[in-house]
C-alpha cells in the first residue's frame, strides 16, 4: 500500500497528531531554553491592610454594653491574619462591679488577634486603678503581658510589682484575674504590708 494514499485518506487525524506533537516539542523547548521563574524579592514585614492614626477601639458585650477599650496613636491591620499591631497603646479593662473603677493601662507596643480575645502587651506595662471607698489606689508595674480582655485575665513571666497604698508586693511571674481580684505571684515573692488603722 502506498503511504501517500494512506496519509491522504487520513488527513484530519494525521494533522491533529502533527499539531499535538509540535505543541509538545514547543513546550519542552520553552522549559529548557526559557528564563527561570522570578523569585519574590520582597523583603520585610507583611503589608498592612490599613493603617490608622489616633485609633480608638471599643469592644461591646452581647448586651451592647461597652467593655474593653483601646487607644493607640498608630494602629496597623495585617492582611494575612487580620490582627492589629499597636504603637504606645493605652487601654481600659472594665471592673464589671458597681462602684469599682476601671483599670487604666499603657504599654510600649501591643498586638490583638482577629477575634479580639487575645492581647499581647510588649515592653514595660503600667496599670493603675484609682482609689474607691476604703480601697487605696493600686499601681501594677511589669512587662510583656498576655491578656484575655473578655475574661479580664492577664499573666506575665516577667518581674511584677503591685503597690496598693502603703503596701507593696513583688515577684517574678504573675497571674491575675481582675474579676475576682485573684493575684498569683510565681517566684521570688517579697511583700510589705502596713497594719490597718485601728477603728474608733
Amino acid at each position: 500500500m502506498n503511504f501517500r494514499l494512506w496519509l491522504r485518506d487520513r488527513r484530519l487525524p494525521a494533522a491533529t497528531f502533527v499539531i499535538a506533537l509540535a505543541a509538545g516539542v514547543s513546550q519542552l523547548l520553552l522549559w529548557w531554553l526559557g528564563p527561570t521563574a522570578r523569585t519574590n524579592d520582597f523583603v520585610g514585614p507583611p503589608r498592612s491592610g490599613y493603617t490608622l492614626t489616633n485609633a480608638k477601639v471599643i469592644e461591646y458585650n452581647l448586651d451592647g454594653q461597652p467593655g474593653f477599650r483601646l487607644q493607640a496613636p498608630h494602629l496597623e491591620r495585617r492582611e494575612g491574619d487580620e490582627s492589629l499591631y499597636l504603637n504606645s497603646p493605652t487601654f481600659q479593662l472594665p471592673a464589671k462591679q458597681a462602684g469599682v473603677p476601671d483599670w487604666q493601662g499603657e504599654s510600649l507596643y501591643g498586638w490583638v488577634n482577629k477575634g479580639g480575645t487575645l492581647l499581647k502587651l510588649q515592653g514595660p506595662v503600667l496599670m493603675h486603678r484609682p482609689a474607691f471607698g476604703t480601697t487605696p489606689a493600686t499601681d501594677m508595674h511589669t512587662s510583656d503581658v498576655t491578656a484575655w480582655p473578655k475574661e479580664n485575665r492577664l499573666e506575665t513571666a516577667a518581674p511584677a510589682q503591685i503597690v496598693q497604698g502603703a503596701s507593696t508586693i513583688s515577684g517574678v511571674g504573675m497571674r491575675a484575674n481582675l474579676n475576682n481580684k485573684h493575684l498569683e505571684l510565681l517566684d521570688d515573692v517579697h511583700s510589705t504590708f502596713m497594719p490597718a488603722k485601728p477603728r474608733r
